[in-house]
């Protein structure tokens, strides 16, 4: 089969060539993939940033994927040839709590990705995609909206009428944005850019924030809120930034770390986090059962993922180069036919 693979770290490693075709274990099945989308995960894996020590050389990377069942394994009974599924980054996390080792069984790193014609899927985990998106559409769900659906959702148990802050206009910030507002919340984002922040509006977004006019944007946060901060605060820059973060959320308000853009170390105030009684927690996504109530509430909302621009599979060196850049949602890669 026709694969992408990172032969060592660096953009110009990422090779576009030939690979065995997998064949599907007892409890796997074998997809032709339809299309992929890129998160910051997989910039990070091919930067050599992200877990350099458990990536295998070559790999396929990119772990959020969408294609049609070609072969099942002879123990999986509940999908079949036909049938239409998302890849699901942690292949093992199926519900509850995440197990210790649960990296080691990520797509795109450590075990092969989807940036190939075909991909094995761990069939537990697979979940079905939503039958009125595309497959580039439904190829973006797997970690961005997940993730955004994770934090608020389960973790931060938001009510209607709560006020939510999504920082910047990525996947994950878009996709909550899209899912705050049709629950019924108050949503403000932040970005660098204005005609980005009046792309959130259009979405339904109640105030947009310039961060490089204000950059004590937390002060303009508590200016919108009577001075109590948000209910929940999605943050995916990291580093000293979960400073303003803090002061931005309400006292025993939520926020759910997600991403490291400016850092993977934070120099925190600790006397502020216990002053105002913060809630931080990580979040790495979501298990399946959470992206099967997530389809869900995606269908009856009749949400559609919001997608930059989509690329040829020969144009993988380019999507990474946009990501790099910055993008308003979704970069996608298209694959099969």
């Amino acid at each position: 089969m026709k694969a992408w693979q990172l032969d060592n770290f660096g953009l110009d490693n990422l090779r576009l060539g030939e690979a065995p075709t997998p064949t599907p274990k007892d409890d796997e099945v074998l997809i032709k993939v339809s299309a992929v989308s890129l998160n910051f995960r997989d910039k990070a894996i091919v930067d050599g940033i992200y877990e350099p020590e458990m990536i295998p050389k070559p790999l396929i990377p990119v772990s959020d994927a969408v294609g049609v069942v070609v072969a099942v394994g002879k123990s999986v009974t509940h999908l079949k040839e036909g049938d239409r599924v998302n890849s699901h980054l942690y292949s093992h996390w199926v519900d509850g709590l995440p197990a210790p080792n649960e990296p080691d069984f990520c797509y795109g790193a450590p075990l092969p990705g989807g940036l190939a014609e075909y991909m094995t899927l761990y069939a537990a985990s697979a979940v079905k995609a939503p039958d009125a998106m595309t497959d580039e559409e439904a190829s973006t769900l797997p970690i961005a909206a997940l993730t955004a659906w994770y934090a608020m959702m389960d973790y931060g148990q938001l009510r209607p009428g709560q006020s939510v802050l999504v920082q910047g206009t990525g996947g994950v910030s878009v996709f909550a944005a899209q899912i705050a507002v049709a629950f019924g919340a108050k949503v403000i984002a932040t970005s660098s850019k204005d005609e980005n922040l009046a792309r959130m509006k259009a979405l339904g977004v109640w105030e947009g924030i310039n961060y490089n006019k204000r950059p004590d944007w937390e002060k303009a946060v508590l200016e919108l809120t009577d001075g109590k901060g948000v209910d929940q605060l999605l943050d995916v820059v990291g580093g000293d930034g979960l400073n303003q973060s803090v002061e931005a959320t309400r006292v025993g308000g939520h926020i759910s770390q997600i991403g490291f853009l400016q850092g993977q170390k934070s120099n925190l105030d600790l006397t502020r986090i216990i002053f105002r009684q913060t809630a931080i927690r990580g979040i790495a996504v979501a298990p399946s059962r959470a992206f099967e109530r997530m389809n869900d509430f995606l269908n009856k909302h009749e949400i559609h993922p919001v997608i930059d621009k989509v690329y040829a599979f020969e144009q993988a060196r380019e999507a990474y180069k946009h990501l790099g850049r910055g993008a308003f949602g979704k970069i996608v890669i298209k694959v099969g036919a």
